[in-house]
């Protein structure tokens, strides 16, 4: 091969990856957030996690893309492995959209869709209208790829040796297995290598006996993605992903057993080579998922039993995210919504379990609170970055605007963080000194306490659902917490000068509402956020 047919085939490719990458994105900015509404709409109907799997990876066009996320569902408790083995498997039927696709031939539409797509995109005012010009954008970027690499291929057939391999491949399909896999382990997409597949065909440089192990070896590559995105995930994510090589490998097996009557049946439903292997990748992920469907109990049961063990109480690090979210930024962006709330709720934890240690003093839950402060901090910083990752990608104007409330919420739930743990430290204190509290000083505390705490609960979930009616709420007992400090304050002086009350406790008593107080003025603002950003 020289240097011009592989910058020929490599230049092809690029186009290709690049076309199909800026189509999905174009999707995905169209369908917004519906596309994470989509993900989540599971019941334990595995059937149903098997049509989402499909649709959600018919529209971003990978579905390397949409294990990664099932992992991450996974890794933050929103699936179980039943749920996530069907969307699993959906997703592999419906990565073989893009194959069906090119076995159209649409190459002579492929000029003008990106004619008409750049187009749209750089003059168009309406934002749907520019998503669509993405999308034909990448549709004819994918076409122009895919008939360079035809081209590019064409003069392979003359190569010293290229007729043995072939004879190779044939006489040994394992050979084509490991070739496939490996192909699609390097370029993280089994749509290209099936696509080069499919332009091999067109020159007329393989059939079905040399293509279909190949076939199924890029099924197998495109477990990688998912696999080196479960390293840094919990146990039940990983588990996941091992189901995804699971599936892929039996399939696998059982189709190279069958091959000889696989061939026929494939040759019957087209005439056309370039149709022949769509078709043979459509039918291969179809069978496959309607032989393993009814078995995904077993492979639950496999995948737990080759990866004991359980998760610890409390986790730390991201849990709804990964980096490879930011591939699917409509996706990522809800993501970070549930990221956030994870932390408030760590937040709301501690605030509850720092007045009932001041009440009644534990050391195994001061032990826990310190712990989950440290998360809270962790999850700061983490969250922060990713959010200012993601901001750099594909969203929406909607979404763009409401980065900015985000950094504002971390910062407001860090700081109520901050303040339980500042009572942990008074009630340390008070249990070290043997303190003595008045029933009606702890009366009071707990008054306050109480609606403290409602309030940061009705913020949390007003961010949380977007709930405007529920921030409004918020907002009308900010001057009744100020007007309870401001009263406490005063009662606490008029038991001082009537010496009701020991000198030392008082000092905690008053930093107790002060922070309680504090922690009102950050429910305020988080409800301020909501109102004014989302």
């Amino acid at each position: 091969m020289n240097m011009e047919t592989f910058f020929s085939l490599l230049g092809g490719l690029g186009l290709f990856i690049y076309g199909m990458k800026s189509m999905g994105e174009g999707l995905q900015k169209a369908t917004g957030d519906s596309l994470k509404r989509l993900l989540e709409f599971l019941t334990n109907n595995r059937i149903l996690g098997v049509i989402v799997g499909v649709i959600v990876t018919a529209l971003i066009q990978s579905s390397s893309a949409t294990t990664v996320m099932v992992v991450g569902f996974v890794n933050a408790g929103l699936m179980t492995l039943k749920q996530a083995t069907g969307v699993i498997m959906g997703a592999n039927i419906g990565t073989t959209v893009t194959a069906q696709l090119i076995a159209f031939k649409l190459t002579d539409l492929a000029l003008p869709a990106i004619g008409i797509g750049v187009g749209l995109n750089m003059f168009s005012k309406k934002r749907q209208l520019k998503y669509m010009g993405q999308i034909l954008l990448g549709f004819g970027l994918l076409f122009t790829g895919m008939k360079i690499m035809e081209g590019s291929l064409k003069p392979i057939a003359k190569l010293p040796g290229f007729s043995d391999l072939m004879t190779a491949f044939s006489a040994h399909p394992i050979l084509g297995v490991i070739t496939g896999f490996l192909l699609t382990a390097l370029v993280q997409s089994s749509s290209a290598t099936i696509g080069i597949l499919q332009a091999l065909a067109f020159s007329g440089n393989i059939n079905l006996n040399i293509a279909l192990p190949i076939l199924f070896g890029d099924n197998i590559g495109t477990c990688v993605t998912a696999l080196l995105s479960s390293m840094g995930a919990n146990i039940t994510a990983k588990r996941a992903a091992l189901i995804h090589l699971f599936f892929n490998l039996i399939g696998t097996i059982i189709f190279l057993i069958l091959l000889p009557a696989v061939i026929p049946i494939v040759m019957k439903t087209s005439l056309d080579p370039v149709r022949q292997i769509a078709n043979a990748h459509t039918m291969f992920n179809i069978a496959n998922t309607v032989i393993q469907l009814p078995f995904a109990g077993l492979l639950v049961a496999l995948v737990t039993k080759l990866i004991p063990g359980h998760e610890p109480l409390i986790e730390r690090g991201l849990k709804f995210l990964d980096k490879r979210l930011l591939n699917t930024p409509a996706v990522a962006f809800g993501q970070v919504t549930k990221e956030i709330v994870r932390m408030a709720k760590l937040a709301e934890e501690n605030l509850k379990d720092s007045i009932e240690v001041f009440l009644n003093f534990n050391h195994h839950t001061v032990h826990n609170i310190y712990k989950k402060e440290e998360v809270i901090n962790e999850l700061e910083r983490e969250i922060t970055k990713f959010v200012s990752e993601l901001s750099r990608t594909s969203l929406n104007n909607s979404q763009l605007n409401k980065i900015t409330g985000y950094y504002n919420i971390l910062n407001d739930i860090e700081r109520v963080g901050d303040h339980a743990k500042n009572i942990i430290e008074l009630a340390e204190f008070k249990d070290e000194r043997n303190l003595p509290f008045s029933e009606m000083a702890i009366n009071e505390l707990n008054l306050m306490f109480n609606k403290v705490k409602t309030i940061f609960n009705y913020a949390i979930k007003s961010f949380e659902t977007g709930n405007i009616s529920l921030a409004e709420e918020v907002l009308t007992h900010e001057d009744e917490i100020d007007e309870m400090e401001e009263c406490l304050r005063m009662h606490h002086i008029e038991r001082l000068n009537k010496g009701l009350c020991y000198p030392s406790s008082g000092v905690i008593y008053l930093d107790i509402i002060s922070n309680l107080e504090r922690i009102g003025d950050h429910s305020t603002n988080i409800a301020h956020t909501v109102i004014d950003d989302f």
